[in-house]
């Protein structure tokens, strides 16, 4: 095999982000429930006899392209995956994002867990997902999740993943044209770092519009955006609130509500043209769940 083409890498939402405490090294410990839309970054790789890797933005212009960081986090987990393995092959990585940057959606978390499985695969690695999980971890919190194939109940600081069943939904996902920093929303002395634990039973009893976002009025201070997103999607009878780290925000669109009346009226008072507005499907399975094996 010496390329592999159309891997996709979906985007995610967290219905609910309760941080519970500040650990001693930084680290916060947090509860969360990991859904993954139908909302897809698309990769290619080709392989290389020698140990390079390399990434190439499909999106980005020549000049875009010579700024790349040399080690964003396909790379990153490239070369973790080689130091893990002791592989000496490389990679030549193409990447189409679609996925908005700045969102909370997890797009770069999920490109490095699909780069994962991908050049498991392409390298002849026959690497578990517990092995992949285990290399994933030093990559960042969502990165693991992403590995693990369905959506999650989510403890610890990202690595503690229950897997969980959440139906199907449609989703209103809006992506203000501001982004935010998840560093300065973490570091912020206002932030709220000492919710209550829940369980994944309270949850269960309510799933849609449990909870909160504890980064929510840290980020909406620091980017205003977030609150006008939400206040015009409240215009439309829909219950928004924020993902991640944010900028984005999502709402459910209720079964008895038609989603072309939704979506029409959404486009018609719209504020900003240049914000972001999608109807996204939730997944049940990564797309590339079969491609990995959970036990040795």
């Amino acid at each position: 095999m010496k390329s592999i083409s159309d891997v996709l890498s979906p985007a995610k939402i967290n219905l609910f982000l309760h941080i519970n405490q500040r650990r001693s090294d930084g680290y916060h410990l947090l509860q969360s429930v990991f859904m993954m839309l139908d909302w897809y970054d698309r990769l290619h790789f080709e392989l290389l006899q020698d140990d390079r890797v390399e990434r190439i933005d499909i999106n980005a212009n020549e000049t875009q392209r010579a700024h790349l960081p040399a080690l964003d986090l396909c790379v990153k987990a490239a070369q973790a995956l080689q130091k893990a393995s002791n592989c000496t092959k490389g990679a030549r990585i193409f990447l189409e994002k679609n996925i908005p940057q700045q969102a909370g959606m997890g797009g770069g978390s999920s490109n490095a867990a699909s780069t994962l499985i991908a050049l498991n695969r392409l390298w002849d690695l026959n690497l578990s997902r517990q092995d992949l999980i285990k290399i994933a971890i030093p990559l960042g919190a969502d990165v693991p999740f992403f590995l693990l194939g369905t959506n999650a109940w989510v403890e610890g600081i990202g690595e503690k993943l229950e897997p969980i069943n959440l139906g199907a939904h449609e989703w209103i996902v809006l992506k203000p044209e501001q982004g935010v920093s998840t560093q300065q929303i973490f570091q912020d002395s206002q932030l709220e770092r000492s919710t209550k634990t829940v369980t994944i039973f309270d949850f269960a009893a309510q799933p849609i519009g449990f909870g909160r976002n504890d980064l929510q009025p840290v980020a909406e201070r620091l980017c205003p955006q977030i609150s006008e997103a939400i206040k015009w999607l409240a215009r439309a009878g829909l219950d928004a609130r924020m993902t991640g780290s944010g900028s984005a925000v999502f709402a459910n669109i209720p079964k008895d509500v038609d989603r072309a009346s939704v979506v029409s009226f959404l486009d018609m008072i719209r504020p900003h043209p240049d914000w972001e507005l999608r109807v996204c499907g939730n997944l049940d399975k990564h797309p590339l769940a079969d491609w990995v094996s959970s036990d040795k």
